[in-house]
């Protein structure tokens, strides 16, 4: 049995623990800004919205048809007298009487006393005079759509905190709304450490690596919301470090790092954060992503984040540590994270005392039961289970294994195909 750093007896912090310590980093929300409704997608609320208007603007038609007056009396009519048309955008002036219908198209407003709607597969027309198919069949108020059944005016319409995507979209503009204030984006530096790492597109050493976790990073910091401001490759270098360190926090709503925070002799990116800020390091009871670097920097006690230097374990601390505190930056309010429950498709192992995120891929059967089974190997370099996975398989601190058939919590990773 090989020694685990587990193992050595170190208090470690729990995953909700960090989780609560990281989001005291944000002392604020950011400021706000007005934009353009065309360029708020993604963006986070800044005040609630309140309805100008009732949606729908008038009582209108579901279906295209007939509108007329319907009551007790009306299945004694045998055919009824058509009087016109009416279509979306258009207004009939006068009551229809008792015996009259007007021909209207789905989304045109209702007629002065007309109350129902008969879809047109349910009618025949002979000679200016309508029948409907089966009377004893309409109800009343069938098939109209009443002022106001979506929004009316002066209700909530959308909370601060909301984060505005292709729906929020389209009910902004259902109420006339061309403009909206939002939250400033987070703005989060990022950059790499170490001599080994090397640029994508430039020759690889013999004992060099290529930088994925800056890009990775990128695409996480901007698919929560944030901007990502790229400050490359740093060396192991203290100066430098601490240079960049420090021009980061003049520019910076939050800095992030990958590699450099782990107990290795060569790993100068701690020194240079004690020069810089206020750092505590800490080691999390959770595998992947075990040491993290978490404090303020610069006069400005902008918030610091020194991930692992593993891929999986950057993206895994990501989600489960720095996504809240992208979002309450935003104003958001901190809900926990989507999780279903699943069945074990095979064996899975963990360890006592820590929460284990194993990258699984979940399925669901004819009958609606979901099961998971891993994406094979679990390594915190294999970059490639993250890209396989659609879910990240929680297993709780208090178990040391989990056999076929039994339930474990999912993290859906949601990707657009």
């Amino acid at each position: 049995m090989t020694l685990s750093c587990f193992d050595l007896g170190e208090r470690m912090l729990t995953v909700d623990e960090a989780r609560e310590a990281i989001l005291a980093l944000a002392v604020s929300s950011l400021a706000h800004e007005t934009l353009p409704l065309c360029e708020a997608h993604g963006r986070v609320l800044a005040e609630s919205v309140v309805s100008p208007i009732d949606v729908p603007g008038n009582t209108n038609a579901a279906m295209d048809g007939i509108a007329l007056q319907w009551s007790s009396e009306a299945t004694s009519i045998s055919s009824w007298r058509r009087v016109g048309q009416l279509f979306a955008g258009q207004q009939y002036p006068s009551p229809l009487a008792a015996d009259e219908c007007l021909g209207i198209t789905t989304g045109a407003p209702m007629p002065p006393g007309a109350d129902t709607v008969i879809m047109i597969e349910q009618l025949e027309e002979h000679d200016g005079r309508v029948v409907i198919d089966r009377p004893e069949t309409v109800k009343r108020g069938q098939h109209v759509r009443q002022a106001g059944e979506d929004i009316a005016r002066g209700q909530l319409a959308l909370a601060a905190g909301t984060r505005i995507l292709a729906a929020e979209l389209g009910l902004l503009a259902s109420l006339g709304f061309d403009r909206v204030r939002v939250i400033r984006r987070p703005r989060v530096a990022l950059f790499s450490t170490g001599n080994e790492v090397t640029a994508p597109g430039t020759p690889l050493p013999p004992a060099g690596i290529y930088d994925a976790n800056r890009f990775t990073l990128q695409g996480l910091v901007a698919e929560h919301g944030g901007e990502p401001i790229d400050l490359g490759i740093l060396p192991d270098d203290q100066d430098v470090l601490v240079d960049a360190l420090e021009k980061a926090a003049d520019q910076a709503d939050l800095i992030i790092t990958s590699g450099g925070v782990s107990v290795g002799e060569a790993d100068f990116t701690r020194t240079a954060l004690a020069e810089v800020g206020e750092l505590d390091f800490w080691r999390i009871a959770i595998r992947p992503g075990r040491p993290l670097a978490c404090g303020t920097l610069g006069a400005q006690r902008v918030p610091f984040l020194g991930l692992p230097g593993n891929p999986v374990a950057v993206m895994v601390t990501f989600l489960e540590l720095v996504a809240p505190l992208l979002s309450r930056l935003q104003g958001r309010d901190i809900t926990p994270l989507p999780i279903l429950s699943a069945l074990a498709e095979h064996d899975m192992k963990s360890r006592v005392g820590r929460v284990d995120y194993l990258r699984g891929i979940y399925r669901c059967d004819d009958k609606g039961q979901l099961s998971v089974r891993s994406t094979g190997a679990q390594g915190s370099g294999i970059l490639s289970s993250m890209v396989m996975a659609n879910c990240l398989i929680e297993i709780s601190a208090d178990r040391k294994s989990v056999t076929p058939g039994e339930a474990v919590t999912l993290h859906p990773l949601y990707r657009l195909p």
